[in-house]
C-alpha cells in the first residue's frame, strides 16, 4: 500500500465515555462532508455501531465504510489513499489500545458531547489524558444540546475555553430526527420527516468551522 495524497485528512472522533453522539457524529459529518468530498467512515468501535447503521442503509450512503478495530492496523490510517477525508468512529475506552492508535494518526480530534457536568467531565479527561500528551489539533463540540437551556451550552463552551481546551462554537441540537434517521439507516443529511432542516444545518455549521479551522 503506497502512502497516502498530502491532501488526505484523518479525522478522528472520539471521547472515553460511551452515550454521547459520538457515532452520530461520525456518521453525519462523514455524510455533510461527501457532499464535495471522497470520505471514507472507518468503524474502529468494537460495538460497531457505524456498521450497523450502514448495514441499514441499502449501501444509499454517499460516503465508504470500513470496519476495523485492530489498533496495528489502526496505526496505519495515513496509508490510505484515494479518499480526501478518513472520519474514524472510535471506541469509548481511554485505555483502548485501538483509541490511542487511531489519535496518534489523524490530524484533527473532535470530542462530541453533551453540556451537562458529568458528560463534559468526562470529555475533558479524554483531551487531558487521550488528546494533549500527543498534541493533535482538537476541538471539544457540544451534542444534545436543548434548544430550551442554551444557557448551560454558553457557560460550557465559556468553562472549557477557560480551562484552555478549544470548544466548536457550533453545537448539535436534540431532535428525535437523529434517532430516527439511525433507525431508517440515514444520515441526517437525506432524512425527510420533522426537523430535518434544523438537524443537516446544525451539522453544516459544525463541518464550516473545521474546515475554517484546517485552513488557519
Amino acid at each position: 500500500m503506497n502512502s497516502s495524497s498530502p491532501t488526505t485528512k484523518i479525522l478522528a472522533i472520539i471521547n472515553g465515555k460511551g452515550g454521547v453522539g459520538k457515532t452520530t457524529t461520525a456518521i453525519n459529518l462523514a455524510a455533510v462532508f461527501a457532499e464535495k468530498k471522497r470520505i471514507l467512515l472507518v468503524d474502529a468501535d468494537p460495538q460497531g455501531s457505524a456498521s450497523w447503521w450502514f448495514s441499514r442503509s441499502g449501501k444509499s450512503l454517499n460516503f465508504d465504510i470500513a470496519q476495523e478495530t485492530n489498533a496495528k492496523l489502526l496505526g496505519r490510517l495515513r496509508k490510505i489513499e484515494g479518499y480526501d477525508l478518513v472520519v474514524v468512529d472510535t471506541p469509548p475506552a481511554l485505555a483502548s489500545e485501538g483509541l490511542a492508535a487511531a489519535i496518534a494518526s489523524s490530524d484533527y480530534v473532535v470530542l462530541p458531547t453533551p453540556p451537562a457536568p458529568m458528560d463534559l467531565s468526562a470529555s475533558i479527561d479524554t483531551v487531558r489524558e487521550a488528546v494533549m500528551p500527543i498534541g493533535v489539533p482538537h476541538r471539544v463540540l457540544l451534542t444534545r444540546v436543548d434548544s430550551r437551556s442554551l444557557r448551560e451550552t454558553l457557560e460550557a463552551q465559556n468553562a472549557l475555553m477557560e480551562l484552555g481546551i478549544p470548544a466548536c462554537l457550533a453545537f448539535v441540537r436534540s431532535y428525535k430526527a437523529h434517532e430516527r434517521a439511525a433507525l431508517d439507516g440515514v444520515p441526517i443529511t437525506k432524512w425527510r420527516g420533522k426537523n430535518a432542516k434544523e438537524a443537516k444545518a446544525d451539522y453544516l455549521r459544525v463541518a464550516d468551522e473545521l474546515e475554517r479551522d484546517w485552513r488557519n
